[in-house]
C-alpha cells in the first residue's frame, strides 16, 4: 500500500554526495545489490544483477568481488550465479539486538497490535519525514502495509503528524514557512492553517488523526512521547471501514500504551 521506489529510479543515480543530502555511490551500489536479491528471491548471474541493479558490469563485479571474499555472497556453479550468505542478517540481527529502543519497546507494541488487530508503526523524524522504525502487521487479511527503513512526509503522516505536535507552536509555524504541502492524496491537508488548527486541536486531544491523508482509505491514529530526549511516535493503522468506528477505543490503547512505553525506558 505504499509507492516504493525501483531500480533507476532518481534517487539509485550514482553521485558522489555528502551527508548534507545525499549519498555516496558505492555504498548505494551495494545496497542496490541486496535490494535486487530481495525483489529477486533467487540467485543471480552477474549480468542479470548488475541489470536488475542498474550499475555497470564491470562495478558490479568488482563489489561481488569484495562481498564473495567478505562472505556475504556465494557463488553456485550451475548455472553460474550468485547469492547472499546469511552473515547480513546475523549482522543485522546482531545489531538490532542492541537497539536503543525498539528491542524493549516491541513487546508492548505486539500487545498493542493483538488488542487492536491493526498494524502498529513506531517511527522518528529524519529532517522534513518520518521514518518507520518497526512495523507490526495487523492480524486481518486486508490491512495497511508498510516496512521499516520507509519514509513518510510529516504533514500527511500519522507519526509524522504526531511528531509534528510535538513542537511548540512557533516552532511549527516556522517549520511551515515557504513550505509547500503537495497533495498526497486527495484528502491531504494542503493548506497551512488547517494543518496546524489540526495538530493543534489533536494535541488538546492528546492524539492526531489521518483520514486518507497519506494513503487513501487507510485511518489512522498517532501520540508521541519522549524517551532520553528523543521524540518519537507511535501509530495504529487500518482501512476506513474498520478504523472509523473503533477511532476513540484505538486511541485510548494507544495513549495508554504510549504512558507504559514512557515509564519503561525513564525505569530503564
Amino acid at each position: 500500500m505504499f509507492n516504493g521506489l525501483k531500480y533507476g529510479d532518481p534517487h539509485f543515480q550514482s553521485k558522489e554526495q555528502n551527508m548534507s543530502g545525499v549519498t555516496v555511490t558505492a555504498i548505494e551500489r551495494i545496497l542496490d545489490i541486496f535490494e535486487a536479491f530481495q525483489a529477486s528471491q533467487r540467485p543471480l548471474s552477474l549480468t542479470d544483477l548488475a541489470e536488475a541493479a542498474n550499475i555497470p558490469k564491470s562495478s558490479c563485479h568488482a563489489i561481488v568481488t569484495t562481498l564473495t571474499a567478505r562472505g556475504y555472497l556465494y557463488s553456485l556453479t550451475r548455472p553460474r550465479s550468485l547469492y547472499p550468505t546469511k552473515r547480513m542478517h546475523d549482522v543485522a540481527h546482531d545489531i538490532l539486538e542492541h537497539d536503543p529502543f525498539i528491542e524493549r519497546a516491541t513487546p508492548l507494541l505486539e500487545r498493542l497490535r493483538d488488542t487492536s488487530r491493526e498494524t502498529v508503526i513506531l517511527g522518528k523524524r529524519q529532517g522534513d519525514s518520518v521514518i518507520y522504525l518497526l512495523v507490526i502487521e495487523g492480524q486481518h487479511p486486508i490491512r495497511y502495509s508498510a516496512k521499516p527503513g520507509e519514509f513518510k512526509p510529516l504533514y500527511s503522516s500519522a507519526t509524522g503528524k504526531a511528531l509534528l505536535g510535538s513542537l511548540k507552536e512557533p516552532e511549527l509555524r516556522k517549520w511551515l514557512e515557504k513550505r509547500e504541502l503537495p497533495a498526497v492524496t486527495s484528502s491531504t491537508m494542503t493548506d497551512h492553517e488547517a494543518l496546524v488548527d489540526d495538530i493543534l486541536q489533536s494535541r488538546r486531544m492528546g492524539y492526531f488523526l489521518t483520514r486518507g491523508e497519506n494513503v487513501s482509505d487507510v485511518w489512522a491514529v498517532s501520540a508521541f512521547l519522549t524517551v532520553n530526549r528523543e521524540t518519537l511516535a507511535v501509530a495504529i493503522a487500518g482501512p476506513r471501514h474498520r478504523m472509523e468506528g473503533n477511532l476513540a477505543e484505538c486511541a485510548q490503547f494507544l495513549v495508554a500504551t504510549c504512558s507504559v512505553l514512557s515509564r519503561q525506558q525513564a525505569r530503564g
